[in-house]
């Protein structure tokens, strides 16, 4: 369920930031009457994540098993990639974040309505489509309960009321803190639902070497103990994985770790962290 909430409250942050620049924008510049239009496209880009995300489900249910296996596997590496990115990406591009979004829309209002609408809704379908398939491969690894999608609501609801409050300047928390917390913990999920990818590629026929058992914790993680369910919904941890599977996990998360953690070059404009523009995005 942890993993769930922090992708919602990741993602669920994301998206809210970018819309509150949006509607501070153009309340500030005293077109409250293009509001309906900017909620327009994102209610457009919400229904287009959620479809998505039922869609995935619906196409992974009606596969035979070997399929099944062969498209979780493709969804877990795609989500590894898309998280990446967009951790990386949120890491150096933050600071312009807010003035793009202006200069857009600005460019938008002169182009009429439709403009508006299709701006908003590419603003923040990005988001919605990258959350919906990076829940989707957290939940494959975490069973058939409900933990995933209760986790991944409560982390929404924690998002839209935190961006609510940042907007209302009734709370000032550091971003920059915030976005590289969650960024090394959606790291370490990552290495999770890569591992689970390769996981499935062997389910699937089609990784054949090294499958045999790394190592056997399986007498001190109990399938029923509530700590063996918080590390396999967390961290996609098993008390048998293969030898593959620890040499994916291993591979993916060392780098990727070192690269996040490495300090920025501090060119012009450069920042040490994202923190800026999302923090003062709706003044």
């Amino acid at each position: 369920m942890f993993a769930s909430y922090l992708i919602g409250l990741r993602e669920g942050l994301e998206a809210t930031l970018v819309v509150s620049i949006l509607v501070a924008f153009l309340v500030k510049s005293d077109r409250r009457d293009r509001l309906g239009y900017v909620w327009a496209g994102v209610a457009a880009a919400v229904l287009l994540s959620v479809g998505f995300g039922a869609l995935l489900t619906f196409t992974a249910a009606h596969l035979d098993s070997q399929k099944q296996e062969l498209f979780d596997a493709a969804a877990s590496i795609a989500a590894t990639v898309f998280v990446t990115f967009m951790i990386f990406w949120m890491r150096t591009a933050a600071r312009k974040l807010s003035g793009d979004l202006r200069a857009k829309l600005s460019e938008a209002l002169g182009l009429g309505v439709t403009a508006v609408v299709v701006m908003a809704f590419l603003s923040v379908a990005r988001e919605g489509l990258e959350t919906a398939l990076l829940f989707f491969a957290a939940a494959q690894g975490a069973g058939t309960t409900t933990s995933p999608l209760i986790g991944f609501s409560l982390g929404i609801a924690t998002a839209i009321a935190l961006g609510w409050a940042l907007y209302k300047s009734a709370l000032r928390i550091n971003l920059g803190r915030f976005f590289t917390w969650t960024g090394l913990l959606l790291i370490v999920v990552a290495a999770g639902i890569f591992k689970y990818g390769v996981h499935d590629l062997v389910e699937g026929g089609v990784v054949h070497v090294l499958t045999a058992p790394a190592f056997d914790l399986s007498g001190a993680l109990p399938p029923d103990a509530w700590y063996s369910a918080l590390l396999n919904g967390v961290f996609n941890f098993t008390p048998q994985p293969t030898t593959i599977e620890m040499i994916a996990w291993v591979a993916y998360l060392v780098p990727v770790l070192v690269l996040f953690l490495m300090p920025k070059r501090n060119g012009p404009g450069a920042s040490r962290t994202p923190s800026a523009a999302p923090a003062s995005a709706p003044s």
